[in-house]
């Protein structure tokens, strides 16, 4: 068996040497991963800031951010026949598109007050410089919003187990579940695991794993989440 997952979290760069990102450590990647059976041939995409699994048996991909997340599993998709994809990636729903200093943009809007949108541009576009000066009490970031990676999978490998993830924060039980279905019969999966960042701390983490029959199997833990997606991409293949 050959799989492909995704862990940690991209990273949108703003300049040169700053960029936008989230918390997510890659620790539940990593747990699945190791957990894997080790004749099971894995290919493991995730960031230098990530945990990474520890493997003969997993071949580490590094990647920074979203296009290039998109670029290496077309690459890895394209180029492998996979079994399973478990995409644990927190993947930034935006990018930066520009940014100015506040200084520069009122300077522009002064010449053309009637229309913010194009100031914007026109002071960002203005900017030369490959780190944003400090000198600056406000800065101003035009984010644009990222294609979703995960709806990639399944246009070249239609036949592969795809195991997508949901995170949302501080929603009752019937929310999560619901949002997760969508998400489930949006990119086509196979399974999703739906979690709430309030009931995640180190090893505790609850969550619930949907299939597309509309069953759902509960965990409590990093280990339990990544033993019971196992038993599914398992059961799922034979």
């Amino acid at each position: 068996m050959r799989i492909l997952i995704t862990a940690g979290g991209t990273a949108e760069k703003i300049d040169d040497v700053r960029s936008i990102t989230n918390h997510s450590s890659g620790r539940l990647g990593q747990t699945i991963a190791e957990k894997f059976p080790k004749e099971v041939e894995i290919d493991y995409i995730t960031t230098k800031q990530a945990l990474q699994p520890k493997g003969d048996n997993i071949k580490i991909y590094l990647i920074e951010s979203t296009t290039d997340l998109a670029k290496k599993m077309t690459e890895l998709l394209e180029k492998n026949p996979y079994q399973a994809v478990i995409h644990s990636m927190a993947v930034s729903d935006f990018t930066p598109e520009s940014s100015v200093t506040m200084e520069t943009l009122e300077e522009t809007i002064s010449k053309n007050p009637t229309d913010l949108a194009n100031a914007l541009k026109v002071a960002a576009d203005s900017r030369t410089e490959k780190k944003i000066s400090s000198n600056t009490d406000h800065l101003v970031i035009i984010l644009k919003q990222n294609p979703k990676v995960i709806s990639i999978v399944k246009k070249i490998q239609p036949e592969t187990i795809l195991v997508g993830f949901k995170l949302l924060v501080d929603v009752p039980m019937i929310e999560l579940l619901n949002v997760a279905k969508a998400s489930l019969e949006k990119n086509q999966a196979d399974f999703v695991l739906a979690n709430d960042l309030t009931e995640i701390s180190g090893e505790n983490h609850h969550g619930y794993l949907l299939n597309k029959n509309g069953k759902v199997k509960e965990a409590k833990t990093k280990s339990e989440i990544a033993e019971l997606i196992i038993q599914a991409v398992t059961e799922e293949t034979k």
